[in-house]
């Protein structure tokens, strides 16, 4: 990797016997690591992040250093490589999975003036802070659009883990396309991993054997969309542009720009004003971001996604208004109100239209 200083897991304890905490000179720019779930590669996730501490550097050049450590387990190697960065003299430290929440808290409790941020979780402590990306809207358009261009009105989804983000994103989905087309069922196949080409490719295979002629997911590679191009269906991009892995088949693409959250929060601690808060950026802040729609589009399904696309950047359009019925058909949410967000973030069940059950 480029300029970038990649820790080896396995030497990190024998580093941490003799590493010191270091203090930030003022004359000297400021430290800041990255912890990445999975490899930074060229899409997904991981790849998202990294392109938001890229512009970050490139916005404060020569006042802030940045390092990462890619490919981190959620347990405890997290912990040890969260607990090096901070020994090594990094003023914040960004935790870029919902796995690293708990060893983050950990590691902030032991340094208390070193400062934590950490993606998608929800505790937080006197120098940690959370954010996230109202992801699920995203996820609601490329529904809108699925369920427009399905034929067979079965669409497929690659879950990573059972994580109340990825449900929310499984339900998005199917409002979405429910909300153009009450036909809609969708599959749900779960990877148990964030990064598993040949699982994920494997579940696209099977929920196209099944029926499914669209597709999304919730992993981090461009599986499912080069699936979806050798066998003649559609799917979406998601984090990040992935057209090129599928070009026939990539109708359009939900990526999260992060590039002004950590250039933000950078200068804040530069000017020592940081502190602790819980960021939920969507659409109408630029932390979601659709791409331009694929030509083989019809325009009059381009008018409808826009019009949506508008209407949920302007708040008019809230994807988790009721009615909201569960798969026993109990309404979960009444027609005309909108879900609590404290059951949005902590949502556990399928909408009505999504098949199969919750792994537990």
């Amino acid at each position: 990797m480029k300029n970038v200083r990649n820790f080896k897991i396995a030497a990190i304890g024998l580093a941490l016997a003799t590493t010191a905490v270091m203090a930030h000179a003022a004359d000297e720019p400021l430290k800041a690591g990255f912890v990445y779930v999975g490899p930074v590669g060229d899409a997904g996730w991981t790849f998202a992040h990294d392109q938001g501490r890229l512009s970050m550097e490139k916005a404060l050049a020569g006042k802030v250093k940045s390092t990462y450590v890619e490919n981190v387990p959620e347990g405890a190697d997290a912990e040890r490589v969260i607990r090096q960065l901070a020994a090594d003299g990094n003023k914040i430290i960004f935790t870029t999975s919902f796995g690293f929440m708990n060893p983050t808290l950990k590691v902030a409790q032991t340094f208390p003036n070193t400062y934590f941020d950490h993606a998608t979780g929800y505790k937080t402590a006197k120098n940690m802070g959370t954010y996230q990306a109202r992801s699920w809207e995203g996820a609601y358009m490329l529904g809108v659009l699925a369920g427009k261009m399905t034929k067979s009105n079965i669409l497929g989804f690659v879950g990573s883990y059972p994580v109340p983000e990825v449900v929310r994103n499984i339900d998005a989905y199917t409002l979405g396309a429910q909300s153009v087309n009450p036909k809609i069922k969708t599959k749900v196949i779960w990877v148990s991993s964030w990064y598993d080409p040949a699982r994920e490719r494997q579940a696209a295979e099977t929920m196209i054997a099944q029926g499914a002629d669209v597709l999304s997911q919730n992993t981090d590679s461009p599986a499912v969309i080069q699936t979806a191009e050798e066998k003649g269906v559609y799917a979406f991009g998601w984090d990040s542009d992935m057209s090129k892995f599928g070009p026939k088949a990539h109708l359009v693409a939900s990526t999260l720009s992060w590039s002004r959250y950590y250039t933000d929060t950078v200068k804040e601690v530069l000017a020592g004003t940081w502190k602790p808060t819980q960021t939920l950026w969507g659409m109408k802040e630029g932390m979601v971001v659709l791409t331009a729609l694929s030509p083989s589009v019809p325009a009059p399904v381009a008018k409808v996604f826009e019009e949506k696309k508008q209407a949920i950047i302007s708040g008019k359009l809230v994807p988790f208004t009721g009615p909201i019925v569960d798969q026993a058909g109990v309404v979960k949410v009444a027609a005309g109100a909108m879900m609590p967000m404290g059951e949005l973030m902590s949502l556990n069940y399928y909408v009505q239209g999504v098949e199969g059950s919750i792994p537990k």
